[in-house]
């Protein structure tokens, strides 16, 4: 029997999962939280074969909580299941410690092997999920930021406009945009908001 937990904000995804793995005879749901906090929780508690983790959910992120229930039991087996699939999901959760990466689009014979895998020690991803790895993989590597750019990254991760970036440095607005496009470039990203999250995720940028 694989003891299963299900760790999601939203009671119609539970109540779907929770129904779909009671048709497996050698599944049980052993417990489910509403929170990443629950989570965390239940998990120490519960020791469950196999949880199933979204990620945006309110009080803990999905992220976190794999992070502090994989300081707590080294060996927790977690399956990230969310609808999720960009760098910025995917290589924190994996860095974090999740053992795999479904979709929540993945059709149920998928989930169903995906848990007994998952429960077996074996690393599952979606193949959006892997092929998107393996892309990141495979780039160079990427570019150091230069002083400047960082310096016109931390302008706008404290909310500073273009105009503010410019008088600050005593440049341009054009020689601004300039920066944040190979700023951009270097990060792979196609907007501040991304860049800022990317550069605080990589450890590019730090604030405070």
């Amino acid at each position: 029997m694989i003891r299963l937990m299900i760790a999601d904000d939203h009671p119609v995804v539970r109540d779907g999962l929770r129904a779909m793995l009671a048709s497996q005879p050698d599944f049980q749901v052993a417990g489910e939280a509403a929170d990443g906090a629950v989570a965390v929780t239940l998990a120490a508690e519960l020791r469950p074969d196999v949880i199933l983790m979204d990620l945006r959910m309110p009080v803990l992120d999905g992220v976190t909580a794999i992070r502090q229930i994989r300081a707590r039991q080294p060996a927790a087996r977690i399956l990230v299941l969310t609808t999720y699939d960009t760098d910025a999901d995917i290589l924190p959760a994996i860095e974090a410690g999740a053992t795999g990466y479904l979709l929540k689009d993945t059709p149920r014979d998928e989930l169903f092997r995906a848990i007994r895998a998952t429960a077996a020690g074996e690393s599952v991803l979606a193949p959006a999920v892997a092929a998107r790895l393996m892309g990141k993989m495979r780039a160079p590597a990427e570019e150091r930021l230069s002083a400047r750019e960082l310096e016109v990254l931390g302008l706008v991760a404290n909310g500073a406009s273009n105009g503010d970036i410019a008088q600050a440095l005593h440049i341009s607005e054009a020689t601004v945009k300039s920066h944040l496009l190979h700023v951009f470039g270097k990060l792979g990203v196609a907007d501040r908001t991304a860049a800022v999250t990317v550069a605080l995720q990589r450890g590019v940028l730090r604030l405070g």
